[in-house]
């Protein structure tokens, strides 16, 4: 991974906490940087990005105080995902993060050659959401 690359995961976390970039612009920079995924891990606040060679870039996010329930509540995440697509006044990345971990997500996978994003709980349930057309 070159250093551009680097700048680019960091721009873009960066853009997501700061509410200056959404997700479909998160998307399309990575993707035109060479990125295929990224997982966001609540337990650890880290972000990595990685290339389809395997290489990687691990981030540190501002850490966010939430419990992660033990029961994960798909139709929270899905209310949390539609305010998020929907660009909802008010709406911050920090309140998705929470409300999704308040649902019972510890992490979630970003797939930009899947064209989706899955989402892990404590207990190994998951949620996909695909990409909007």
């Amino acid at each position: 991974m070159n250093e551009h690359q680097k700048q680019i995961a960091k721009q873009c976390k960066q853009g997501a906490e700061n509410n200056t970039m959404d997700f479909p612009e998160i998307v399309m920079t990575l993707i035109q940087a060479g990125f295929d995924r990224y997982i966001v891990d609540f337990c650890t606040s880290t972000a990595t990005y990685y290339l389809p060679n395997g290489d990687y870039v691990t981030l540190d996010f501002q850490g966010i105080e939430t419990a992660v329930p033990e029961l994960f509540n798909v139709d929270s995440i899905k209310k949390a995902i539609y305010v998020a697509q929907t660009k909802a006044e008010n709406y911050t990345y920090t309140w998705f993060c929470e409300t999704i971990m308040s649902a019972g997500c510890t992490n979630y996978l970003v797939s930009l050659v899947g064209k989706r994003v899955v989402y892990f709980g404590r207990t190994g349930d998951t949620h996909i959401e695909h990409f909007p057309k």
